[in-house]
């Protein structure tokens, strides 16, 4: 006779499998809230804004491509489109129109609102009010990269770094102390990266948590990966698109970097898959991510769109009815103003295309990293500075010691991340390269180019000196979250290493400070005698 026993006592399930300590090293992220890293971080940015605030207003008045937006800022608070007016010499109005602009007027909007803050705050409709918002976007700028190089490389000390080395850029700080759309366009360039820097951490901790929770990743199906709900929606992702397409509202070039930030976000996730054992990693992150790459695809066009807001609710923008004033066509709601916008277009693009005429200050890519051609954005000969004969002058050059290393970073990077198979490295050159290497096509179609073209390649530079001299400082990886197959590029013992790194990098950031300070003149229209200012010009009639 068999004997059964029934226990009454409740069954504990079985744990759940533990993560292998490499995966989650490799998932895990840098603590985005530790209070010391916003500090520093805040106290970069400080550094910044105060640099580029103390005398914005001189030159007091209208220099370089100013004449151009902000003046069409004005016009768009006036009237919500650029609308030109012209006056006789006694103030009476000739004759007034829609202006035909060539570029998207976000950038625009964002100087008038800087106009408007101005006299709000009792400033002011002068330099002063159309150049504040650049400061205050040049200033963001500073702090995303702060703070984007502290998540990637896993380092506060490295994240400042390139923060200082932005905020002592002349490049950049002449920009954000100038009404041009560039430095707006950067803007949103580099915060569309930093939010798909954080939409990758994001993705991996969602698998980390689900592999947590018992997820088996070789399952087949929806088994193997991890559930659908609110924290599965990659809204920095999406984000990510939304600034993307406001940055192409301010100028077209932004879009060169949308071919190349989808190559990424792709990547990445199949590098999660891999990771953590998906079978079809390839497959599964086409299949899985494909509806909302589309979505974040889509927010670029309604951003894009957006931006043009103010032409859309008037009557008086450039071509607003073309199809009935010119064609005499019926304009169907929505579709007739969408078909307006689409022939401007093509006037834009056609006059982009044929913009091949000589310029004093034009430059080639080739140039740009080698500083062959900046920009005098203003210069007087006259004032008081203590000599017989002076020089004024706002120049467009990026501070020497920095901009002359970027090519060896770029070098480095290349080197540091084929021998780590560093994802780092491949975003920051990817970011790079979109920022440059398209303006060579149209170097072939010789179409005007200016240094300034090179403002969204600008942060990504940046970072790839920050990591090559974190590369400096801990050899085989740079910081926490170095991971994958890494070869020791120095046979130092690593406490020796750090030592000397650290010496370097110091150094190197101390370097970049001089050379700002010894070239701030020329950043700033302050007048100076003029054979101090024929000493600055290293280059000689190339920087005159």
């Amino acid at each position: 006779m068999v004997q059964i026993t029934v226990s009454t006592e409740p069954v504990e399930a079985a744990p759940a499998p533990r993560v292998a300590e490499h995966i989650r090293q490799r998932l895990r992220s840098v603590d985005p809230w530790e209070w010391r890293s916003w500090v520093a971080a805040g106290a970069v940015a400080l550094i910044a804004a105060i640099l580029r605030v103390v005398n914005l207003g001189h030159p007091s008045e209208i220099i370089f491509d100013e004449e151009y937006y902000a003046v069409e800022a004005r016009e768009l608070l006036e009237h919500g489109v650029e609308w030109r007016t012209v006056t006789g010499p006694d103030g009476q109005v000739i004759t007034e129109y829609g202006d035909r602009v060539v570029h998207p007027p976000l950038g625009k909007w964002l100087i008038a609102a800087g106009i408007r803050l101005a006299a709000l705050a009792g400033v002011g409709n002068d330099a002063f009010g159309w150049r504040i918002m650049g400061v205050i976007v040049g200033v963001l700028m500073v702090l995303i990269v702060t703070r984007t190089a502290r998540r990637m490389f896993g380092s506060t000390v490295l994240g400042c770094a390139a923060g200082l080395l932005m905020a002592l850029d002349g490049f950049h700080f002449v920009l954000s102390r100038t009404a041009i759309l560039d430095i707006y366009l950067a803007f949103f360039v580099l915060a569309a990266f930093a939010c798909l820097v954080l939409d990758r951490d994001a993705r991996r901790r969602r698998w980390l948590r689900a592999l947590e929770d018992g997820l088996d990743p070789s399952a087949p199906g929806r088994e193997g990966r991890p559930r659908l709900g609110w924290d599965g929606v990659p809204w920095w992702r999406l984000a990510a698109g939304a600034l993307l397409g406001l940055g192409c509202a301010v100028k077209w070039s932004a879009i060169f970097f949308l071919p190349v930030f989808l190559v990424l976000v792709y990547l990445w996730e199949v590098g999660v898959r891999r990771t953590v054992g998906v079978r079809h990693p390839w497959r599964d992150a086409l299949l899985d991510e494909i509806g909302w790459t589309a979505a974040a695809g889509a927010l670029v066009v309604a951003a894009y769109l957006a931006g043009w807001t103010g032409w859309f609710l008037t009557d008086t923008g450039w071509k607003r009815h073309y199809l009935q004033a010119e064609l005499g066509q019926r304009e169907l709601p929505v579709i007739g103003a969408l078909q307006n916008l689409w022939h401007y277009h093509r006037e834009m693009l056609s006059f982009h295309t044929q913009v091949t005429s000589d310029h004093p200050y034009q430059s080639w890519p080739w140039q740009w990293l080698l500083l062959a051609r900046p920009v005098a954005f203003y210069y007087r000969g006259d004032g008081v500075c203590g000599g017989e004969q002076c020089a004024a002058e706002v120049l467009l050059l990026g501070t020497p010691v920095l901009w002359w290393a970027f090519l060896p970073a770029l070098g480095g990077l290349v080197w540091f991340g084929i021998s780590r198979r560093d994802w780092r490295a491949l975003a920051i050159g990817a970011g790079a390269f979109a920022g440059i290497a398209p303006w060579f096509y149209y170097q072939t179609l010789d179409r005007t180019m200016f240094y300034f073209y090179a403002a969204p390649a600008e942060p990504f530079l940046i970072l790839a000196v920050a990591y090559v001299l974190g590369a400096l400082i801990t050899g085989p990886g740079v910081g926490r979250l170095a991971y994958g197959r890494v070869r020791a590029a120095f046979t130092l013992p690593a406490e020796a290493r750090r030592r000397y790194g650290v010496i370097v990098a110091a150094a190197f950031v101390v370097l970049v400070a001089i050379c700002f300070w010894w070239y701030y003149p020329l950043y700033v229209g302050e007048p100076i005698p003029y054979s101090d200012w024929a000493r600055r010009m290293l280059l000689g009639d190339r920087w005159i």
